[in-house]
């Protein structure tokens, strides 16, 4: 897994998440500070976290098609640059209109990330290795999101919110230049592969489908259901948690950005652990077809993470509602890889990128949807039970209906 450059494109891939996530929550652990700056209101702030997934969700798709026809390592290069310039670029915002075009702006160069590292692990791993990789890469964002809490809660109380931001830019413009530099497309020995015929990728009719196909079968919208209701959750979790510690549960800032460390570990390790765990039972259940392991890990740590994150809203003390919160956040990062697998099980290598951004467009509309309405059940409500149930409600029902629709797909002849 590790050998012939594999272990550096999976050290970048990982750090690209860290940064990834390092970015994208430091607006939720700045937003008391940005808050009272800028004179928000709850359902204001729900707002610009959702315009985010605006233009995440749109490129998404775009950078799954761009990773298929420019190749992973020139699209994850321009997003990193352009997402790490907009971070930066919140330093210049001065009311909810300006927090908006940047934000949608940041949400534009974050989009291809996850599109383009199942891209490059389906360029360098074979597939009984995929799984495991697309998780241990993947396992920098909620790692990224632990070291957001400490650092960004201690450079906004030291030097303001703004610096916090000047500061992550730079890490991503480093990381740029040496993606650049360091990694290649492919391994060498696909291109030797590729003059012998003996690459991963099937010389059959299945390079030949249209990326249309994909998009009408059942397993990949279905999926995508699944997978709309963890970003539900993940962004209920990314964009209002550090608010709720501190308006519901009357935390200071300090304590909160501590706090928001715990969950994030527990994610790290579920992410990391997802993978590796996905491939353990495809092997164990071979004669039941690989699908049936996706499923099993899927299905039975949705529906665990939808059971903690609704009795979270429910539980009287912060103590059992952290601890709740974290398991949720656990079991729903060991399905993290579980999405991207399914593609790659499922999706012949030429539209891989493809498909799985156009998955990824689905799911990340609950990034737009959520948050916005989060904020407005907070401000109409007065309390975030409900909104703790909802995001456990929709798990539910998605980890349900990957029972029922997700099979293998019958490709023509």
């Amino acid at each position: 897994m590790f050998s012939n450059g594999r272990g550096m494109v999976i050290a970048f891939l990982f750090l690209a998440g860290v940064i990834n996530y390092l970015d994208r929550s430091a607006l939720s652990i700045a937003a008391p500070f940005i808050q009272d700056d800028l004179s928000l209101t709850a359902t204001q702030m729900g707002i610009i976290f959702s315009s985010f997934s605006v233009g995440y969700a749109i490129f998404n798709f775009l950078g799954g098609m761009a990773s298929d026809k420019w190749g992973a390592k020139v699209t994850l290069f321009v997003a990193m640059i352009v997402w790490s310039l907009f971070s930066g670029a919140l330093v210049l915002a001065v009311g909810f209109a300006s927090m908006i075009v940047i934000r949608i702006l940041f949400g534009m160069g974050e989009g291809p990330l996850s599109a383009t590292i199942n891209k490059m692990v389906n360029n360098w791993f074979p597939a009984n290795q995929r799984a495991s990789v697309v998780g241990l890469t993947n396992s920098g964002t909620p790692l990224g999101g632990a070291i957001a809490g400490p650092i960004v809660g201690f450079i906004a109380i030291s030097y303001g919110w703004r610096v916090s931001f000047i500061a992550i830019m730079v890490i991503g413009l480093i990381w740029a230049i040496c993606w650049w530099k360091f990694v290649k497309e492919k391994p060498a020995e696909s291109k030797e592969q590729k003059h012998t015929g003996k690459s991963y990728v099937a010389a059959t009719s299945e390079g030949n489908l249209k990326f249309t196909f994909y998009l009408k079968q059942k397993t990949v919208l279905f999926t995508a259901l699944a997978f709309f209701s963890y970003n539900y959750i993940l962004f209920f979790f990314l964009t209002w948690f550090p608010s709720y510690l501190v308006d519901a549960r009357g935390l200071s800032v300090e304590n909160m950005s501590i706090i928001t460390v715990i969950p994030w570990i527990f994610g790290f390790i579920g992410l990391a652990l997802g993978g590796f765990v996905s491939d353990f039972f495809s092997k164990k259940f071979a004669q039941k077809g690989v699908l049936f392991s996706r499923k099993l890990v899927l299905v039975t740590c949705l529906f665990l993470s939808a059971v903690c994150i609704g009795f979270a809203g429910l539980v009287s003390t912060t103590v059992s509602a952290v601890t709740l919160v974290a398991l949720s956040v656990f079991f729903l990062y060991l399905t993290g890889a579980i999405y991207w697998a399914i593609v790659n099980d499922v999706v012949d290598p030429g539209n891989v990128g493809s498909v799985g951004g156009f998955m990824h467009f689905l799911a990340n509309t609950a990034g737009i949807i959520g948050p916005t309405l989060t904020g407005y059940i907070v401000d109409t409500s007065g309390t975030y039970t409900v909104a703790f149930l909802l995001a456990g409600g929709l798990a539910i029902v998605a980890s349900l209906a990957v029972i029922r629709f997700v099979r293998p797909i019958v490709k023509p002849a």
